[in-house]
């Protein structure tokens, strides 16, 4: 199996992530997660540039690369690393924010990614603050944009929008704007697919890594999609 990397959700570290690369490793694919800490996430927090995380996602894949003498890697992003990880494949420079230029190297990566994974993943929103960077993504990189890479596309389906003073209502309303609906508590189902991609629903499926109930990243959850790794 291909090497595999992680990219962290929004606001998450890579430790919550170690029993899900380690459960890789077992399984063949020598995997290293994004060393993110929360404090990397800050210079983001409202809609700004995502570059302090391309950058670290850069450096790991480049690293994953040479250790393992290969050509090809993984992407596994959860939540929001699942958008990140599709600025990072595309060819398009990634200057909306004025703060990057194509001699930092941040993007154009789809030949070094033979698959992208993305587990909760919020692939469009109405969330004032997300926009600007989702539109990027998807204005330039609408659906499975690129055939040579293999999209596979986890929804979870654990909690109904049922109140609108829940969590789960408010989220998917945001996001989607149907807080009624089906989603992992965070992402609304309809919100993590993408046109053309391989998508699927895992029932009972929580969003955080941190939750006490099954996560993506799951043993049973896993099953459901670590086939798909190349």
């Amino acid at each position: 199996m291909l090497p595999t990397v992680i990219l962290p959700g929004y606001l998450e570290s890579s430790s919550v992530y170690l029993p899900l690369a380690q459960a890789l490793i077992d399984r063949g694919s020598p995997t290293t997660v994004v060393p993110i800490k929360f404090w990397d996430w800050v210079p983001t927090i409202g809609g700004r540039s995502m570059v302090p995380i391309l950058q670290l996602l850069q450096q790991t894949v480049a690293k994953s690369l040479a250790d393992n003498q290969t050509q090809q890697i993984n992407l596994i992003g959860h939540s929001a690393g699942g958008w990140i990880s599709r600025i990072f494949i595309g060819a398009k420079p990634y200057d909306i924010h004025g703060d990057a230029t194509e001699a930092d190297e941040l993007w154009n990566y789809r030949s070094s990614i033979a698959t992208l994974i993305c587990l909760g993943t919020p692939q469009f929103s109405g969330e004032r603050w997300t926009k600007k960077n989702l539109n990027f993504v998807n204005d330039n990189y609408p659906g499975a944009f690129y055939p040579e890479v293999d999209y596979t596309c986890v929804a979870g389906k654990s909690l109904y929008g049922e109140s609108r003073w829940s969590l789960a209502y408010q989220s998917y309303q945001i996001t989607c704007g149907n807080g009624q609906t089906w989603g992992d508590g965070i992402t609304p189902i309809e919100a993590a697919h993408l046109a053309g991609a391989r998508n699927l629903i895992i029932e009972g499926v929580k969003h955080s890594p941190r939750s006490k109930d099954p996560w993506y990243g799951s043993p049973d959850a896993l099953e459901q999609w670590v086939g798909y790794l190349k």
